[in-house]
């Protein structure tokens, strides 16, 4: 028989110490330190038992190890031992449960010389015991009778680790419905008892806790969340609690099983997991701080006060369902109160299909008859469900005519509960056991149902235990009093006999720890921290970055899977999942989460995914692509490169409709190609790959050049600069006249057949196509730079052999070992003017910035200069707080905090008196400016608020998801009138106060005008295909920008479309007016910045700068000054030279008259939001570490 204990372990601190944040040393009392695995039965190289899991002393102390300079004191209830369980979920999905007891324990004197902690100190210390069994009474029993055992006064008749490896190595786990074992420890006998054969799955806690902590109808409510497959979040002050819920609620759903990451008690630097996008079940000490963290979508559940709290609705249990459900639970929980009314001798109450338990402690039968309520809801729901499964072998579901069954049944719409239900993985994984024999016997949902069927009592379902279980008794041969007599009596707890070599490395780890210890103090100019990073080993350093790699790849996976999975009204750009996976990928130096992602979109291509998504999907993939492949340049690491451009290939084969312009657009533009470092790279690994190893040293070097050369030609290089790296390349080779001209002409024809494929505008050329097209005409949307219908054999050959696969071609790509170690240096443009610039680190969010504004003159009515709130920035979080910055205070920037909102803050707007702010919680907030006081919270809007103008006369407009428009009164906190209606969400919006002309779009692709003072809609601007972005109006003139990857400009007097602006290759997320020179300024996720100008024949693109890497998120236009702020990182501000201010550029002119001043080095981090004071010159940018960033350029003109 199996043994019932795999392991017993001790963990604590060890001789190598280090602080949660990673520094190591001792750094005082009251500092949490990682836990270290201390000792442990069977030994470590025992061949027989698999090692414990390497997180175990993490999860057993998950606030860290704590040093204090007392230790037990019986007047200090925190200093007592302290006994719970865990439960650790491993990679296949079993289970390991752990029993704990952590307590107060001397710190070695070695440990405490070596690095001088005060003699006499404690230090947190746990011992378990490990199992595969989910014997929990069992296994605490035993350990606190060696606890007891340990500290005993009388003490112990043998070694205390003999009696450890008596218990593990000897008593085995019961057969099932058979053996009960018996055992002793010294005088205390303990049993196992038998798990049941047949029936429920055999739990071995109390559901009380459960019924305790939560009442009926959040009991439920958590039910249908776990039920539903939703983040989970539990929170108490007792680990045990955690623990003891997690368990019974994952219970409570049998016959299905929770198929997620489960981790009942996380440890505290843990935390960030809570923001993970996948499904969970997770509890967390409720003395963590959580408030930083987003928390969107999840369920809350606080035991300590019977609370659940969640942004996102759960769907009840339908009817008639749910009262069954509640009013069992109640009959079982409170009998007398639920059948007060009722007569002994009730009808009822005889007919009553099984008996609830009346004036009874609560105790196994309870659990059952718990369990068994849940087991018949699921009867209930489910009723018939067999008849529904179409494919016995592949157990397919036909969901839909299920519902229309349930539906007709119960004379009720189709339940959204039930319908989420079905598509859960619990259900599949359900079907897919269902349909096998081993589990068909056991079935007992449909065992219950049959009984149901025919009016027989539930509890025949269960397999009676008539029969006595069988008694197996464990004894200790070398029990009882020792040889000498002796008695062994602790007052630590001990540690077990180290071998040689443990014992060596423990005093070179000690003896290093003095030595550093000794430098720290010699050298006091070098801070602690930084002795205690530099001096960790290689083989530490690496297993750090392992753990890290696999963190993110971990995180990267179920982002990739769940970016997927986005509905067709939802937006992949601004979803969470987007976002985190570009801040990975950008904010990692290592390069860890690109490479990552490119590998978690191969390996979901291998899995025999057909890369099928949609334009949305699509854009944001590319997006990603395109970001991973650019800061893998920066790397050099060409590896990611390789990968990244082998996935688009795989995704070109299989989805010619998207990705043949991700490779033509995008991988053309990218630098890297012309870099001839590059390619000397490549040849390098091409020459080392070489089979035919016996040719002519000059014919082989003349063979890798023209596959260079191909992949040059195919990548869009010009004839001109090809021919000069492959001339170079050959240079240094030494080949002879006669292979040069050979490589020439072969890539004279390479380029032709390159021209034959990708058509002549691919070739990369300053400008693509220069004006834009006039509307209404056939060819509006359409782009001149659009690959050709038709591709030629010669062409697609040549993508598949670049990319391919197969062993016996070489791979064009491949990973290239040598790299010169020369940087591109940037160069700066032509009559680029020297700056004095000044950024600074604007700190005091907690969360990502969603919302900045800028309080301009205009608003404030600045006229004379005398308003010292013009300048200030106002920024909003996901830390649900807004804060005012005063860039004039150089080090107190930060004006005032408000806070009142719930959730994250999307829109922020301000006047002279007052500032009003919009967030997810579906208000708006009315704040005064100088009291910080919140005045009103306006509440009428059904979906989050995305934008918000406080106007003349106490109004506010605000617009919603919910696709409304309102106007509010601040005086009297009501909505004056909805003033606006669109058919779906509000994503932007602009007003003319002075003619109240508003203007609002967003998701359902239309441009909505209404004359607000005539209460009447002016027009429905149609002709865009996807989302709109962003508007801009300038008297008549209406620009909108959209996913489509069109601007298009509008009359709004005539509600006519003059011109279409298409030469972006991505989504406009930002348009802006010139009124100097009425020209057109337009930003796209494709990094450029494009200038438009009237022009007789339309509107002409006169010039695109390619200054950023990533989407452009905010143009702000003045009569001097223009600021660009992008997410990669960075802002730029131009200026128009006085020769040009208040003329109008030529028809001829070339170039328009702003000039780019670029800003400094970039900031680590992902912008979300960025706001311009060109009166003043700055520009301030928001990232998603919640920090802001101000630039502010001194120029005199």
């Amino acid at each position: 028989m199996a043994p019932i204990f795999e392991y017993f372990v001790v963990c604590g601190l060890g001789p190598e110490i280090r602080t949660l944040d990673g520094n190591k040393g001792y750094h005082g009392v009251g500092v949490l330190y990682l836990p270290s695995l201390l000792d442990q039965y069977p030994p470590e190289n025992h061949t027989l038992y698999p090692p414990p899991p390497p997180q175990l002393p993490t999860c057993v102390l998950p606030a860290g190890v704590e040093i204090f300079s007392t230790g037990f004191d019986v007047n200090d209830p925190s200093s007592s031992p302290r006994s719970y369980p865990i439960v650790l979920t491993e990679g296949d999905g079993s289970k390991i449960y752990v029993s704990c007891i952590a307590f107060r324990d001397p710190v070695s004197e070695d440990i405490a010389e070596a690095y001088r902690i005060p003699p006499n100190s404690f230090a947190d210390k746990c011992i378990c015991l490990v199992s595969r069994s989910p014997s929990f009474t069992v296994i605490r029993n035993t350990l606190e009778e060696l606890f007891a055992l340990c500290f005993s006064s009388d003490g112990s008749s043998k070694p205390l680790w003999d009696v450890i490896a008596h218990l593990v190595s000897n008593v085995p786990l019961p057969t099932p419905g058979r053996d009960r074992v018996l055992f002793a420890i010294e005088n205390c006998l303990l049993s196992v008892d038998p798990p049941p054969k047949n029936g429920l799955p055999h739990v071995d806690i109390s559901f009380q806790p459960l019924v305790q902590c939560l009442d009926v109808d959040n009991l439920i409510e958590l039910f249908t969340a776990v039920l539903l497959e939703r983040r989970i979040l539990l929170r108490s002050n007792k680990y045990s609690l955690l623990t003891i819920v997690s368990e019974a609620i994952c219970h409570l759903i049998y016959p299905f099983r929770w198929q997620h990451v489960y981790i009942p008690s996380l440890f505290f630097s843990g935390v960030d997991y809570i923001d993970a996008p996948t499904p969970y079940m997770m509890g967390l000490h409720s003395g963590v701080d959580t408030s930083y963290l987003v928390m969107d979508g999840v369920v809350v559940v606080d035991l300590e006060y019977n609370r659940i709290s969640t942004s996102e609705e759960i769907p009840p249990i339908p009817e008639p369902e749910f009262s069954s459900l509640r009013m069992d639970i109640l009959k079982l929980l409170h009998p007398k109160v639920v059948g007060i009314d009722q007569i002994k001798t009730s009808p009822a109450a005889s007919s009553e299909q099984w008996s609830i338990p009346c004036n009874q402690p609560w105790g196994e039968e309870q659990d059952l008859q718990l369990r068994l309520i849940f087991l018949r809801f699921f009867a209930s729901i489910l009723g018939g469900y067999r008849n529904f499964i179409e494919d016995s072998a592949a157990q397919a579901f036909n969901n839909q005519a299920f519902l229309k069954k349930r539906s007709r049944s119960t004379h009720q719409p189709p339940d959204a509960m039930v319908s989420q239900f079905l598509d859960t993985h619990g259900f599949l994984d359900f079907l897919e056991r269902a349909g096998s024999l081993e589990e068909s016997d056991s079935n007992l949902l449909d065992k219950l149902q049959d009984a149901i069927g025919r009016g027989q009592n539930p509890m025949s379902i269960l397999p009676s235990s008539s029969t006595e279980p069988e008694i197996v008794t464990i004894s200790d041969p070398n029990g009882g009093v020792s040889r000498s007599g002796a008695k062994y009596i602790y007052d630590r707890f001990p540690s077990n006999i180290r071998t040689e070599e443990q014992e060596e490395k423990r005093k070179q780890i000690l003896a290093a720890a003095s030595g550093a210890f000794e430098y720290i103090k010699n050298a006091p100019s070098s801070p602690s921290v930084q002795v205690g990073k530099e001096a960790l080993s290689p083989m530490e350093r690496a297993a750090e970055r392992e753990r890290m790699v696999l963190d993110i790849k971990v995180k990267l996976q179920g982002l990739w899977l769940r970016l997927l999975k986005l509905g067709a009204t939802d937006d992949p750009l601004s979803s969470f999942e987007y976002g985190t996976i570009l801040a990975l990928i950008e904010s990692d130096a290592e390069g860890i989460g690109g490479s990552g992602f490119v590998e978690c979109i191969s390996e979901h291509i291998h899995t025999g995914w057909q890369c099928q998504l949609t334009d949305e999907q699509f854009i944001a993939v590319k997006e990603l692509l395109k970001t991973a492949i650019i800061l893998a340049t920066s790397r050099n690491d060409m590896s990611t490169v390789r990968d990244a451009l082998e996935v688009s290939a795989e995704m070109y084969r299989k989805d010619n409709n998207n990705v043949p312009d991700f490779v033509q657009r995008h991988l053309m533009s990218l630098s890297i190609w012309e870099e001839l470092r590059f390619w000397e790279g490549f040849f390098d690994y091409l020459m080392e790959r070489s089979s035919d190893k016996s040719a002519n040293y000059a014919a082989q070097v003349t063979s890798q050049l023209i596959l260079v050369a191909s992949h040059m030609a195919g990548l869009g290089i010009s004839d001109t600069d090809a021919w000069y790296m492959i001339e170079t390349i050959s240079e240094k080779n030494n080949i002879g006249y006669k292979q040069l001209i050979q490589l020439r002409g072969f890539l004279t024809h390479i380029q032709q057949l390159r021209v034959g494929y990708w058509g002549v505008s691919s070739v990369k050329a300053p400008s693509i196509s220069s004006m834009g097209l006039s509307s209404p005409r056939p060819k509006d949307g359409t782009d001149e730079n659009q690959q050709p219908a038709e591709a030629s054999v010669v062409g697609r050959s040549w993508v598949q052999s670049m990319f391919s696969r197969d062993s016996s071609r070489v791979n064009s790509f491949a990973r290239v070992r040598k790299w010169t170690s020369d940087g591109a240096s940037d160069s700066s443009a032509a009559g680029q003017k020297k700056l004095q610039t000044n950024v600074r680190v604007l700190r005091g969010h907690n969360g990502a910035v969603t919302a900045l504004h800028c309080v301009t003159r205009r608003e404030v009515w600045d006229l004379v200069g005398d308003r010292e709130d013009a300048g200030f920035f106002i920024s909003g979080s996901t830390d649900c707080m807004v804060k005012i910055w005063d860039p004039s205070i150089r080090g107190s920037e930060l004006r005032a905090t408000l806070e009142g909102h719930k959730r994250t803050v999307r829109a922020i707007s301000s006047d002279r008196g007052k500032v009003v702010s919009g967030s997810d919680d579906q208000t708006v907030i009315v704040w005064d400016k100088q009291t910080t006081q919140l005045l009103e919270e306006l509440k009428g809007h059904e979906a989050q608020v995305s934008c918000v103008r406080m106007l003349s006369g106490e109004r506010v407009l605000t617009a919603a998801h919910d696709g409304t428009v309102k106007m509010w009164d601040v005086r009297t906190d009501t909505c004056v009138a909805t003033v606006g209606r669109c058919s779906s969400a509000v994503l932007c919006m602009e007003y003319d106060d002075s003619t109240g002309i508003l203007a609002a779009a967003g998701r359902d692709a239309v441009a909505n005008v209404w004359d607000i003072r005539a209460g009447k809609q002016m027009h429905k601007l149609s002709g865009h295909t996807k989302w709109i972005r962003s508007v801009r109006m300038v008297g008549d003139t209406l620009i909108t920008g959209s996913d489509d990857w069109t601007a298009r400009v509008w009359s709004v007097s005539r509600g006519t479309c003059d011109a279409v602006l298409a030469c972006h290759a991505g989504p406009i997320l930002c348009v802006e007016y010139s009124a100097a020179d009425r020209g057109i300024i337009t930003g796209s996720t494709d990094g450029l910045l494009r200038f438009w100008e009237h022009d007789e024949g339309g509107v002409k693109c006169l010039r695109n700068d390619t200054i950023h890497s990533a989407s452009i998120l905010s143009i702000n236009a003045g009569e001097h000054w223009l600021g660009v702020g992008a997410a990669d990182n960075s802002m730029s501000l131009f200026n128009r030279p006085q020769d040009r201010l208040g003329g109008v550029a030529s028809s001829g002119s070339k170039l328009p008259g702003w000039q780019l001043y670029r800003t400094p080095q970039k900031m680590v981090a992902m912008v979300r939001c960025v706001a311009s004071d060109l009166e003043r010159k700055r520009i301030c940018s928001g990232g998603r570490n919640g920090v802001l960033r101000l630039w502010e350029a001194t120029i005199n003109i």
